[in-house]
């Protein structure tokens, strides 16, 4: 097998993480870096042994050498450096949230689709393995047709420490953790026909909200909740765990505190440990996120090798990304979003 050779731009907080995930995949490295900030550009280069480095990526493009790029900027540089990858002829994995606006995301998926290359968003959430063992539970017929969900992620972790930014932005959780929460509501009850979203700001030291309740109609028939909140203080902190509740025509799911999968059914009740694994490089409470994104970096190689669709690819995106600009719209108007709506 050939190996892929891959250019990281952004090497930020979170870029680490796919750096390590990086040295693990097997049939890819990563050859160059790129990043604005010459410290950052050294640190990572210096940790991971990496000699090409670039401040510039029309630069770092230009000079070539690899087969696909890996963005992990913020935001506002992803439609720029999408489209950039797009004129190269690179694949391109991109961080979430994928754009600043839906008509931006769209562009970068119309972008690639029409430079032939493939286009995947970097949200793993759903290759977390306990969300990985929901999944599959319900692949297997373990409870029967679903008709009702809840996807939660309540706590009181500071985020903002390791990502000051965070506290500034006017939009925060839906946009920073209410994206992957729904993507994730999606993963598992399918596509959404409609949804209702309300909001709340409780840390007073943020310009965001911090507090996020939504209803989701699926196309299927099936309703759901996701609720998401940095504004929760536990007796037991479950940082960075989503809890996942399903009821179905046969059975429930329960997706516990501490990694704990509980199926209950016509044959009984079966409890199993669904913890994600600790990798060499990994730390908790991190372990589960960091797992993941070693799980959708190797997605992506094999995906790419076989020239096959990847399972958050760009255009997949598209839904997930509606889900949270109908959320925040749903939210000041007060009223029902039809998502199909803003996809067309």
């Amino acid at each position: 097998m050939t190996e892929l050779k891959g250019a990281l731009i952004g090497c930020g907080f979170f870029a680490v993480n796919q750096m390590h995930a990086w040295n693990d995949v097997r049939g890819a490295r990563v050859v160059a870096i790129c990043d604005r900030d010459p410290e950052r550009l050294k640190i990572v280069g210096d940790q991971f042994g990496i000699d090409r480095r670039y401040s510039d990526a029309e630069a770092l493009f230009a000079d070539g050498g690899f087969d696909f790029v890996d963005i992990a900027t913020t935001v506002q540089s992803h439609r720029t450096l999408v489209e950039m990858a797009a004129r190269n002829k690179v694949p391109a994995i991109c961080q979430k949230p994928f754009a600043k606006t839906l008509s931006d995301a769209k562009a970068m998926v119309e972008a690639c689709r029409n430079a032939g290359i493939p286009l995947m968003v970097h949200e793993n959430f759903r290759w977390q393995t306990p969300i990985q063992a929901v999944r599959k539970a319900l692949e297997e017929d373990g409870i029967g047709t679903p008709f009702w969900g809840r996807f939660s992620f309540r706590s009181a972790y500071d985020v903002f420490s390791g990502q000051p930014y965070l506290a500034e932005g006017e939009r925060f959780i839906i946009e920073d953790l209410g994206i992957h929460t729904l993507d994730i509501a999606r993963y598992i009850l399918g596509d959404v026909r409609s949804l209702t979203a309300r909001t709340k700001r409780v840390n007073p030291g943020i310009k965001g909200e911090d507090v996020a309740t939504i209803l989701l109609d699926h196309e299927n028939g099936a309703t759901s909740v996701v609720d998401v909140s940095y504004a929760t203080r536990l007796s037991r902190e479950p940082f960075p765990e989503t809890l996942i509740e399903l009821d179905g025509s046969e059975g429930t799911i329960r997706l516990t505190q501490g990694y704990r999968l509980e199926i209950t059914n016509a044959r009984g009740t079966i409890t199993t440990d669904v913890s994600p694994k600790l990798l060499s490089w990994a730390s908790r409470p991190w372990h589960n996120i960091q797992e993941s994104v070693y799980a959708i970096q190797q997605h992506w190689v094999d995906k790419l090798e076989r020239g096959a669709e990847h399972s958050t690819s760009g255009a997949d995106n598209l839904k997930t990304f509606a889900l949270v600009e109908a959320a925040y719209d749903s939210a000041v108007r007060g009223q029902t979003i039809d998502v199909g709506a803003m996809l067309r």
